[in-house]
């Protein structure tokens, strides 16, 4: 188990590394986080969802997603609340404080789901979440020292440099815990390194020391990371990329399924801008896209206090290009209808009006992974859907796609306005395929040279060269008995 010194410290990029490492070795490893807060979720093969750091460590060790990878996924709603989806389905809402006085309970699943990956498996690599040293919610723990204790496997502790305080955090780590967590921990490593390694050597003797714990070595800085999906909202730059093409993207407060953008910011031909809460959309954007939202009507009235309604209405009246994708789609129709309260107050609120359609909250979340046609153009287009709620009107007679999945038989997805200049779409993901890319670009006089899926695959194999180059794979193989 890799578990770290905080949160945002490498863990999930480690273990995506290691798990490609061993795969080309010729191991049969599965990827695991008993417990996961991120509203960046992947749609599974068998119908559920998960934390999107464990699908890309499930393509890491080249296997398909399951529900059993990331059993528990806490995804934020409020400050203080949380969806809780429990083996991929939606077992409810619960504010922190109540999640806090029945995690233990889960326990059982996650145990359940840490056998099942194990099954067949050589290796099952262990992602933890936070920092065992957060002492204060180590009752009924499931993600870090409990779940280590309850499944009995040993851990390595993952401290970051960059952020500096290494040694005092490794250390600290040390002291802070009790004696038979301690033992558990059978090793450490330092990731995000610049510079010369070697000028930290006396750093990871003293850590050494003072711990007892074996180095499993010192992770230079990987710059390719930034082409790999990040899990945390935190990870999002806040401008990419120099093309002639600017894009602009409103970071709304429940913003959710991010990586949507991965792909836009990594071809050449595109300005990617975030605009962060309290600052305009910038008046010479060519298209503005609506991301999707954990908290679709609360997320519109926070769209709405920033005052980016307005600017909108402005970048329609000069001609400028809007899509939406998912909750941003949502909010581009005449009304959102909440009649069950799922997200708080049962009502009818306005949405942005710039689509001839309505939406209605349900309580039925649709998971579903799709392949399709863009309808305008024929593009080839995959991704997938999860979102609760049914969108119909007048836009919707004009599809934004024509897709197919498992569920069911082919349909329509979406709404393009009468001017074809506003979009709306459930499908996230439908930038990684590279024709439908391609084509979009095309539209607004750029080009695209970039493979996403195979950039992505190629990334993970140097990142297992690198972690090949600087860490005792020998030893991490040896503490997990292999």
């Amino acid at each position: 188990m890799i578990q770290g010194t905080g949160s945002n410290v490498g863990k999930s990029l480690i273990v995506a590394g290691l798990c490609r490492l061993f795969a080309n070795r010729g191991l049969k490893v599965r990827p695991f986080k008993p417990q996961n807060m991120s509203n960046n979720a992947a749609v599974t093969a068998d119908g559920g969802e998960i934390g999107r750091a464990q699908a890309l460590q499930a393509l890491g060790a080249r296997v398909p997603l399951t529900v059993h990878m990331n059993p528990v996924l806490l995804k934020p709603e409020t400050d203080v609340g949380a969806q809780v989806i429990v083996q991929g389905k939606r077992a409810g809402t619960m504010r922190a404080r109540e999640y806090g006085s029945r995690k233990a309970e889960l326990l059982p699943k996650v145990l359940e789901s840490f056998n099942r990956i194990g099954e067949g498996a050589d290796l099952v690599l262990v992602e933890g979440a936070g920092s065992p040293a957060e002492i204060n919610l180590r009752a009924g723990d499931i993600a870090n020292m409990g779940f280590a204790e309850a499944a009995d496997i040993p851990v390595a502790l993952c401290g970051d440099i960059d952020r500096g305080g290494v040694i005092a955090s490794l250390v600290g780590t040390h002291t802070i815990l009790p004696d038979d967590e301690r033992r558990r921990i059978k090793a450490f490593f330092v990731n995000r390194f610049r510079g010369d390694v070697s000028l930290f050597d006396g750093g990871v003797a003293e850590i050494a020391r003072r711990t007892g714990w074996a180095s499993l070595g010192v992770v230079p800085w990987f710059a390719d990371a930034r082409k790999l999906p990040a899990e945390d909202a935190l990870g999002l730059e806040d401008g990419t990329g120099k093309g002639e093409v600017k894009i602009v993207v409103p970071v709304i407060s429940r913003i959710a399924n991010f990586d949507d953008l991965d792909p836009l910011r990594l071809e050449p031909g595109v300005s990617l801008t975030l605009v962060q809460p309290g600052d305009p959309l910038p008046g010479d954007a060519d298209v503005v896209l609506l991301p999707g939202s954990k908290s679709t009507v609360g997320d519109l009235a926070f769209f709405r206090a920033q005052g980016w309604d307005i600017d909108l209405s402005a970048h329609v009246r000069r001609g400028g290009r809007v899509v939406g994708i998912c909750g941003g789609y949502q909010m581009l129709g005449r009304t959102i209808s909440d009649p069950d309260g799922i997200e708080g107050r049962a009502g009818t609120v306005e949405g942005l009006g710039l689509l001839d359609v309505e939406t209605v909250l349900t309580p039925d979340k649709r998971l579903v992974e799709v392949s399709g046609r863009h309808a305008p153009s024929g593009a080839a287009l995959s991704g997938y859907e999860i979102h609760i709620g049914r969108t119909q009107g007048a836009d919707c007679a004009r599809p934004f796609a024509h897709v197919t999945s498992g569920d069911g038989p082919d349909h329509p997805d979406g709404a393009i306005s009468a001017n074809g200049r506003i979009s709306g779409t459930y499908l996230h993901g439908l930038f990684t395929s590279d024709d439908f890319r391609a084509g979009f670009l095309k539209t607004l006089g750029a080009g695209s040279s970039l493979g996403y899926d195979s950039d992505i695959d190629a990334t993970l194999d140097a990142l297992a060269a690198h972690l090949e180059a600087c860490m005792d794979i020998e030893a991490i193989l040896a503490i997990a008995g292999k």
